[in-house]
């Protein structure tokens, strides 16, 4: 039996790299073989997906104090995180953010870095970030954006949210009260005016340009393509192809819901799973409400371990899973 291991993270207890490596463990101790092949969405783990990081640039952080951004370059292609420059984990999440004053610059001085060491492809994954600045911390240190004709810039997004809208949707997940949210509100509309003024893109109408507090926009107005983040690195680690040859795929994710199905991992894989034909076993932390996978079983550690076993001992939890499915 060939497996496939492609999860996502499960958010706050394991990373996607270590839950794949988890089930590849169990696999070739049951007598198969085992690839690993660890997913994201454009979220925190897309650096994982690809290899991981090999280069390191201080960079300046959310609230201007300097960080070491990881990152990746490989033949001529970056691969970047956002939350490694201007993530809300960099502030201590979203008690101690500020929400107004968070900046997009250090991303914008990654992208800078890349281009400087060669690279003509960049990929920016734009999950979990302090920042709703609509974009502008990171064209201020790309100015003058001139210099990025040429490039190959893709966003990964892991939502589909418009511009404006990303003030109201996660504002308050990065600590902005009512009021602020209403300013940040009013702020994005006036930056998507100005933006439509400099570079004559609308980006209140592209879908997924709320991503990262509206980074996603501001990439858009210097040429980069807003990409599903699931899609984009499928393509870029031949996940369809590792499935093809597979006779098992083994996916999961820390809490799954009906979002898992809307260009999620979870979602992804199941699809591309389903129209190679093989079977899917999703191992999942826990359950929310009644959605199903897209094909094949699935088990939720909580109910099978009980929740604080499955926070706590999440990895370990997964191989066993994997073991009992192989010898049942």
């Amino acid at each position: 039996m060939r497996i496939v291991a492609a999860p996502d993270k499960f958010r706050g207890t394991a990373t996607a790299a270590q839950v794949a490596d988890a089930i590849v463990l169990a696999a070739e101790q049951a007598g198969a073989s085992a690839v690993a092949s660890p997913m994201a969405d454009g979220g925190e783990g897309t650096l994982d997906v690809v290899g991981g990081a090999n280069r390191t640039t201080t960079v300046t952080g959310p609230l201007g104090d300097p960080v070491e951004a990881p990152w990746r370059l490989h033949r001529h292609t970056a691969v970047i995180e956002m939350a490694q420059a201007s993530g809300l984990m960099l502030v201590g999440g979203a008690e101690a953010n500020d929400p107004l004053g968070a900046t997009t610059y250090g991303t914008g001085e990654l992208i800078e870095a890349a281009i400087e060491r060669g690279a003509r492809r960049v990929l920016v994954g734009v999950g979990g970030s302090a920042t709703t600045d609509g974009g502008l911390g990171a064209l201020r240190a790309l100015y003058p954006t001139q210099r990025l004709k040429g490039l190959d810039l893709a966003v990964a997004c892991d939502v589909t949210t418009r511009f404006v809208d990303a003030a109201e949707v996660f504002g308050p997940q990065k600590g902005a009260s009512p009021a602020q949210v209403e300013l940040l509100r009013r702020r994005l509309e006036r930056l998507s005016q100005v933006y439509a003024e400099t570079y004559a893109i609308d980006v209140g109408e592209l879908e997924g340009s709320g991503a990262a507090g509206g980074l996603a926009g501001g990439l858009a107005c210097v040429g980069a393509e807003l990409c599903n983040g699931f899609e984009l690195l499928a393509e870029e680690v031949d996940l369809y192809g590792l499935i093809e040859g597979a006779d098992l795929v083994v996916t999961g994710e820390g809490a799954f819901d009906a979002t898992s199905l809307q260009g999620k991992v979870v979602g992804g894989v199941g699809e591309m799973a389903s129209a190679a034909g093989v079977p899917v076993l999703t191992v999942v932390g826990r359950v929310d409400g009644t959605a199903s996978p897209v094909c094949g079983e699935l088990i939720s550690l909580s109910d099978r371990y009980g929740p604080e076993s499955a926070m706590a001992d999440t990895v370990r939890l997964v191989g066993e899973v994997i073991s009992g499915y192989l010898e049942s």
